[in-house]
């Protein structure tokens, strides 16, 4: 599964594009697709049987915050046990935001760096660390 797709959600295209085109510049081999809403990645999870890396996704969202998100996917047995790693990238740091996210079993919450150079950093260590990790869906 560490060939299958990365999932980014993200209400900010302007977000995407940095993660997208960061993950270009790391020369990462995985597809990467996209979602602007959480509607619409519930709608991809359920519908497919492909593997996925891991999920990206932003903590404050309109629609569909990024908790909620998470805890729909937590609430929805054939969905959480597909046991994919469930990433937060959020430019809150709140103790509460934080003890949430944690409280639906994400596997990791990260400040979004204030710069494109921070980004990139940030989603190489992501990538290396669950590169080298093992979980249920490898």
């Amino acid at each position: 599964m560490k060939n299958s797709p990365i999932l980014i959600i993200d209400d900010d295209d302007d977000d995407l594009e940095l993660i997208k085109q960061a993950f270009a510049d790391l020369n990462v081999a995985n597809e990467v697709l996209i979602f602007n809403t959480g509607d619409a990645f519930l709608d991809y999870m359920r519908a497919t049987d492909k593997g996925t890396f891991f999920i990206l996704c932003d903590f404050n969202m309109a629609k569909i915050n990024g908790l909620e998100l998470k805890r729909r996917i937590y609430d929805d047995e054939r969905l959480r046990l597909k046991c994919v790693p469930f990433i937060f990238i959020s430019t809150s740091n709140a103790t509460a935001a934080i003890m949430g996210a944690y409280s639906f079993g994400v596997q990791g919450y990260f400040i979004k760096p204030n710069n494109y150079e921070g980004l990139k950093r940030l989603l190489q260590r992501i990538m290396l660390y669950w590169s080298d990790s093992q979980h249920p869906n490898i």
